[in-house]
């Protein structure tokens, strides 16, 4: 009994290490053609408005509802002890600093890493990326390098939207629906975030979108088992970009503040 369990966790590590190896390879195949030739413009076009463009709805909608609660819920927690003044600073400094890029990777993990598994996991099990090698294309170059970038650079320009969208959220809740002094909510937003709260923050977002971008791509270039196995593919993507953005999150804020 002992002697199977043992067998069984060496199992699991192993499989553990080889998948962490050949992820390792694989963001480093995707940054090494990233710099070289030739550039395909017109895909990492086309990527950027499939991920940034058409996340606009589901990132507007998810930041400016968590500026709302976070306005509704500051202000009941706050009025007990009498700094509902307080309600701008703590909206303003969520949304910049965490709120806005942790939640905006989520959203685009699940919408355009969901997709980038799945239409790259079809074309492998229908043999069509084996295909690009037939017509002397390099898939790295072609499907991989413009996802990657659109999906870094798509997302630090939909957390800046996310964090505006979110914070104007929590001034309407505050001041319009709870009765703040708009100048007092204003005054303390501006005077307690700095640009540096909001740099870091973007900063956060171009970690975030490149690991949706790498991830996303990973699982779906390297899905097997047909039909099946785009299925996998797909919800492996998700969830292993959601993990790693939380992951990510924390070490990134230890090192940044």
């Amino acid at each position: 009994m002992i002697n199977k369990l043992l067998e069984l966790i060496g199992n699991k590590t192993m499989a553990l290490l080889r998948e962490m190896g050949a992820v390792i390879i694989f963001c480093g195949q995707t940054f090494r053609w990233t710099f070289s030739r030739p550039f395909y413009l017109k895909n990492l076009l086309k990527q950027m408005e499939q991920i940034g463009v058409n996340s606009v709805p589901v990132v507007l909608t998810t930041a400016i509802s968590t500026g709302m609660v976070l306005a509704l819920q500051s202000y009941t927690g706050f009025k007990r002890f009498g700094a509902q003044s307080l309600i701008g600073a703590v909206v303003s400094l969520s949304m910049t600093r965490e709120l806005g890029p942790v939640l905006t990777g989520l959203m685009v993990a699940g919408r355009a890493g969901a997709s980038m598994a799945a239409e790259l996991g079809t074309m492998r099990v229908t043999e069509q990326i084996d295909a690009l090698y037939t017509l002397a294309t390099n898939p790295m170059k072609y499907l991989v390098v413009p996802r990657f970038l659109a999906s870094t650079i798509m997302m630090f320009f939909l957390s800046a939207l996310g964090m505006y969208i979110g914070i104007l959220g929590g001034y309407f809740v505050g001041v319009k629906v709870l009765g703040t002094n708009p100048t007092t909510y204003m005054n303390q937003s501006i005077n307690n975030t700095t640009m540096s709260d909001i740099w870091y923050g973007l900063i956060k977002s171009l970690v975030f979108g490149a690991v949706v971008g790498l991830i996303g791509c990973y699982k779906g270039f390297n899905t097997e088992g047909g039909a099946e196995g785009v299925g996998k593919a797909t919800t492996g993507a998700v969830v292993v970009s959601c993990m790693l953005i939380l992951i990510l999150d924390y070490f990134l804020s230890a090192l940044l503040w």
